[in-house]
């Protein structure tokens, strides 16, 4: 499928002919790597708000996403079924594994906030689950920084520290962030300072916010605060970004948001890590200046509440509501049904056991189905995933070995080594169900790429399912094809045949384009069994160049 922004862009130029190029399955540039939606805009998109409760609301009551079974295929993905670079995503642990020293760097490109100098703060928020400042440091940075209740060192701010390091490693853009100790006596409000308090409009905040704010905070036993400070991103904040539609007045964001691929396949990383509150609110469009142009750059953030946390602040309660992961905020059923019942009927998740600690809170791997997971309320590109999206998103989660896990896990600086290790094992065991699951689902063979045989050249390829342990494959069952690029039509090259390994020879007869169809033949798999196409063009150099899967 070719349906990218450029694409597009480029189909607007030819509205009343379709040239005979544009007709053809594979163009001689495909693959496409990178998806080129960072073409100059101007003048910057205005900047949104966007309410909390209507969004709660609207995507409660008001579906935003196809109707129910109604979904299509994602529209950006190149023709081997992945997500190109683009404004939105940037492939890393998909594309080649990452180092431990790339994973616990994360997005950090410096060193963090200056701690030895003096932070001006210039904002501050007293709302919301955590409170927390915005400061300047002594070289001129802006950073966000929040904090964790006495009693839960460690809970939000190791979340936060641990979760960008996941989601920048998946792919998305999060901003930079560091865990940092500071003495109180460091932070002065500084002349021009705001507050912004829940429910009000900002006003000019003085230092006994800033002591209220600090008050209670967790710290070490030397008097320092500890903090996890994030850095603003680059460029001109213009507001989040929704889960359905497109931003209208960005002439790069020409795909319906539910229809992007990595944003279906954001549902697999949320349930994995139970990030719940992967809603609007937690994104930020940002307004860059990059190679002489200008657009819109698309980030994640806030991760503070994911992992069991969720510290909120406002009713001293901690770890996050059980509830979260689980069910939605409003979510009418279960409303009914203890309703109809008087309140005797409990929700199932009423029973499940949490080992808590204070650093980690509330999660747990027996009781959890990736299937049933749910974020706060219904978000439309979750509810478009296809079983090619999750598969997709289920091969980067499998990618994430035990000890990658654990020194991401570290990252958050527990001071507690059996609440780490508590954590880095249910985050192991979660990645053992969500593979489970999503690689059962389809015939779960990729990384399909040219090697040399013994004969001469072979396709080779991964089984993501038999390497997780899922079933033992007997034979690959294959048929060559002759494929015409300009009608779709296809000709048998042969009878169908089996190969006992991971590689099958390519045939002698070598026309324009070839398509091998392979099903895995493992006992009690019967998913396996669905078809992959592979197709190849021949012209010039040989390579892969299309992947079809039978869902």
């Amino acid at each position: 499928m070719r349906c990218l922004a450029l694409t597009t862009l480029a189909a607007a130029f030819s509205l009343s002919a379709v040239s005979p190029a544009l007709a053809q399955k594979f163009l001689p540039d495909d693959p496409l790597l990178r998806d080129h939606d960072d073409l100059h805009v101007a003048p910057m998109p205005r900047p949104i708000e966007l309410s909390s409760g209507y969004d709660v609301i609207e995507n409660t009551f008001f579906r935003k996403g196809p109707a129910k079974g109604a979904s299509k295929p994602a529209s950006n993905v190149n023709t081997l079924g992945e997500v190109p670079d683009s404004s939105w995503w940037t492939n890393r642990m998909g594309a080649r594994p990452l180092s431990i020293q790339e994973l616990v760097q994360g997005p950090n490109r410096g060193d963090g906030p200056d701690i030895a100098g003096t932070w001006s703060v210039i904002r501050g928020k007293a709302g919301g689950i955590t409170p927390g400042v915005t400061i300047r440091d002594a070289r001129g940075d802006v950073y966000f920084i929040k904090l964790d209740p006495a009693k839960y060192f460690g809970l939000s701010t190791g979340a936060e520290q641990i979760g960008t390091r996941f989601f920048h490693a998946f792919g998305y853009f999060v901003p930079e962030s560091w865990i940092v100790y500071v003495r109180k006596e460091q932070l002065q409000v500084g002349h021009e300072a705001t507050l912004r308090v829940l429910g009000s409009k900002p006003r000019a905040m003085v230092p006994s916010d800033l002591e209220r704010i600090l008050g209670g905070a967790a710290g070490l036993p030397d008097g320092r605060l500890r903090f996890v400070a994030s850095k603003a991103v680059p460029g001109r904040v213009i507001g989040p970004h929704k889960y359905f539609g497109t931003r209208p007045d960005d002439p790069n964001d020409v795909i319906p948001h539910e229809d992007r691929r990595e944003l279906r396949g954001y549902r697999v990383f949320c349930a994995w890590l139970n990030h719940d509150d992967s809603r609007s609110l937690n994104t930020l469009d940002s307004y860059v200046a990059e190679g002489g142009r200008s657009y819109v750059k698309h980030y994640l953030q806030d991760f503070s509440s994911i992992l069991g946390s969720g510290s909120d602040w406002r009713r001293a309660v901690a770890p996050q509501n059980p509830r979260a992961g689980n069910e939605y905020i409003i979510e009418l059923g279960p409303i009914a049904r203890t309703a109809a019942s008087l309140g005797i009927w409990e929700r199932p998740w009423y029973g499940i056991k949490y080992e808590a600690y204070p650093q980690v809170g509330g999660i747990e791997a027996t009781a959890f189905d990736p299937d049933a997971w749910r974020p706060e309320f219904p978000n439309p590109a979750f509810e478009s995933m296809l079983p090619e999206d999750a598969f997709w998103a289920a091969r980067i989660v499998s990618k994430f070995s035990d000890e990658a896990i654990r020194a991401i896990v570290e990252q958050g600086d527990f001071r507690a080594p059996e609440a780490a290790s508590h954590l880095a094992s249910m985050i192991i065991k979660r990645r053992d169900k969500v593979v489970g699951r999503y690689f059962r689902i389809l015939n779960p063979l990729a990384d399909f790429r040219l090697a040399a045989g013994a004969a001469g050249p072979e396709i080779a390829f991964t089984n993501y399912g038999e390497d997780a342990g899922l079933g033992s494959v007997e034979a690959y069952e294959y048929e060559w094809f002759r494929f015409d690029n300009a009608s779709g039509a296809t000709e048998p090259l042969g009878r169908t045949a089996r190969a006992a390994q991971r590689a099958i020879p390519l045939p002698a007869t070598r026309p324009e384009y070839l398509m091998v169809r392979i099903r895995s033949i493992a006992a009690g798999a019967e998913a396996w069994k669905k078809r992959v196409d592979v197709f190849l063009r021949t012209t010039g150099e040989l390579k892969v160049v299309g992947l079809e899967r039978e869902e």
